[in-house]
C-alpha cells in the first residue's frame, strides 16, 4: 500500500498537509473530555490564567512559553476545557509534522517518513498530552522542528545556511523557554555540529552547512537561543503583582533552579528512568465521573511503539557499528541520550510522562530501522506493522480519550500489568 504513494514523492508539501488534517482531526475530537482540569492541568491552566490577566507571577518552576500558549487557547476559544488545551492540539500535529520532515531529510524516503509521521500519531503518550495542557507537547514539537531545521540548513546553499541556522537556534530557545528539560539539547546539537564537521574535514569532503564557520555556527547557536530564552519572558515585566525588571532576570532563573532540583515528597504515580522504556508505570490524568459517566485518561505508551522500539534501537546499533550506517546510529544514540539526560539532571523524583521525546524519537528509530533493513525492496514489513500499532490504539482508545466506561471497575480490562492501576 504504501508503494502506491511513490507518485507523491516529489510532493513532499501535499503529503505533509494531508497528514496534517487527519492528526489535527484526531487530536480535536471530544478535546471537552473530560470537561475538567485533569492532572497537572491544575498548575499550567491558572498559570495561563495569571499570565493573562498580568496578575503576578505564578508557577516560576518553568519559564513561560507553554503558558502563554495555554493562553492563547483561551483567548481564542474560551476559559473551557476546549481552549485549555486547543494550542495542545496544534503542538501535537506539529510533533507528527516533524517526524515526517525530520526522516524526509534524513532519509530522503517518502515510505519512511509516512512510517514516522503515522507512528508518531498512534503513539498514545504523544496523543494524550496533545489533548492535556501541560508543557511537554510544546516541549516536544520545539525541539523536533529544531532538529528539522537543523537539517534543513544542512541541506541548504550556502547563502540560506546562516538564516536557517538562526531559526533552528530560535526554535531551541523557544524549547528552553517551555521546560529546561531542553538545555541539554542545546548542548546535543552543538555537539553534534562539531562533530560533523570535524568528520566532514578528516574525510576531506564538503562541509555540511556550506558557508557557516564551525565557530561562529556555535556562537550563533548559543547568543539566539538564550536570546530568544530570555525574550519570552518579557510579559513578566508587566505584572501588577512583583514585576520583573532587568535587574531580577537572572535571580529569577536562581530561584527557578531551587524549585526544579528541590526534594519532593513521594508521589503515587513517580517512576525511575529505567522503568520508562519497560512501560512499567503509566499515569492516570483523570479517572472520575464526568458528563454521566465513568471516564479515565491514562497516559501510557502504545505497547507496539514503546517495546517494539527498543528492538529498532538495537537493530540501529548493529547497523552503525556493524555496517557503518550512520543514519540508524544517529537516531538510535538521539534515543539513547534523550533517556540518558535524566540519568544526570539533578530531579529528586521522575514521572513516565518526562519519557515523551524518548518516545517520538522511538518513533523515528524505527522509520529508520524499516528503511535501512528494507533496503528498498518494498516487502511490506512496515505496513504489518503500522496495522499492529493501529489496533493497539483503537484497542487503548476508550481510556486514552475519556470515552464512557460502563462502570467504576471498567478499567480492569486494559490492565496488562500489576503495576498499571
Amino acid at each position: 500500500m504504501l508503494d502506491r504513494l511513490k507518485a507523491l514523492q516529489t510532493r513532499p508539501y501535499l503529503v505533509a498537509l494531508l497528514l496534517g488534517l487527519a492528526a489535527q482531526t484526531l487530536f480535536t475530537v471530544h478535546l471537552d473530555r473530560p470537561s475538567r482540569i485533569m492532572f497537572d492541568e491544575v498548575h499550567y491552566v491558572p498559570a495561563a490564567q495569571a499570565l493573562l490577566a498580568l496578575e503576578g507571577p505564578r508557577n516560576i518552576e518553568h519559564p513561560l512559553v507553554g503558558k502563554e500558549l495555554i493562553g492563547a487557547g483561551i483567548v481564542l476559544f474560551g476559559d473551557n476545557p476546549f481552549g485549555w488545551r486547543a494550542f495542545a492540539t496544534l503542538a501535537g500535529t506539529a510533533t507528527v509534522l516533524g517526524a515526517f520532515a525530520f526522516v524526509w531529510l534524513l532519509l530522503g524516503s517518502m515510505r519512511a517518513a509516512l512510517v514516522g509521521a503515522v507512528l508518531t500519531a498512534l503513539n498514545q503518550s504523544v496523543y494524550v498530552q496533545a489533548r492535556t495542557g501541560m508543557l511537554d507537547v510544546f516541549l516536544g514539537a520545539f525541539l523536533l522542528w529544531a532538529m528539522v531545521v537543523m537539517l534543513w540548513a544542512a541541506k541548504g546553499a550556502p547563502a540560506q545556511v546562516r538564516r536557517r541556522w538562526i531559526g533552528a537556534a530560535v526554535l531551541f530557545g523557544l524549547a528552553v523557554g517551555t521546560k529546561w528539560a531542553a538545555i541539554p539539547y542545546v548542548a546535543l546539537a552543538g555537539l553534534a555540529f562539531l562533530v560533523i564537521r570535524l568528520r566532514d574535514a578528516r574525510a576531506g569532503r564538503p562541509p555540511h552547512w556550506p558557508g557557516l564557520g564551525l565557530v561562529s555556527g556555535l556562537l550563533i547557536l548559543g547568543v539566539v537561543s538564550i536570546v530568544t530564552y530570555f525574550l519570552t519572558f518579557l510579559p513578566a515585566f508587566f505584572y501588577e503583582r512583583d514585576p520583573l525588571t532587568l535587574a531580577g532576570l537572572i535571580p529569577l532563573q536562581r530561584d527557578m533552579y531551587a524549585l526544579q532540583t528541590q526534594v519532593l515528597a513521594k508521589h503515587t504515580y513517580q517512576s525511575d528512568w529505567w522503568s520508562w522504556p519497560l512501560m512499567i508505570r503509566p499515569i492516570w490524568y483523570f479517572y472520575e465521573w464526568d458528563q454521566e459517566a465513568q471516564r479515565g485518561v491514562l497516559l501510557i505508551g502504545n505497547p507496539m511503539i514503546m517495546w517494539g522500539g527498543l528492538l529498532a534501537v538495537l537493530a540501529c546499533l548493529w547497523a552503525g557499528l556493524r555496517e557503518k550506517a550512520i543514519r540508524p546510529l544517529g537516531v538510535a544514540l538521539l534515543w539513547i541520550a534523550s533517556l540518558g539526560i535524566y540519568v544526570v539532571i539533578p530531579k529528586s523524583i521522575g514521572f513516565y510522562y518526562y519519557y515523551h521525546l524518548s518516545g517520538i524519537f522511538l518513533c523515528l528509530v524505527l522509520a529508520a530501522a524499516f528503511h535501512h533493513f528494507d533496503r528498498g525492496r518494498g516487502k511490506g514489513r512496515e505496513e504489518w506493522f503500522l496495522f499492529a500499532v493501529l489496533v493497539a490504539f483503537v484497542y487503548f482508545y476508550p481510556i486514552l480519550a475519556a470515552s464512557a466506561l460502563p462502570d467504576p471497575q471498567g478499567f480492569q480490562k486494559w490492565m496488562w500489568l500489576p503495576t498499571w492501576p
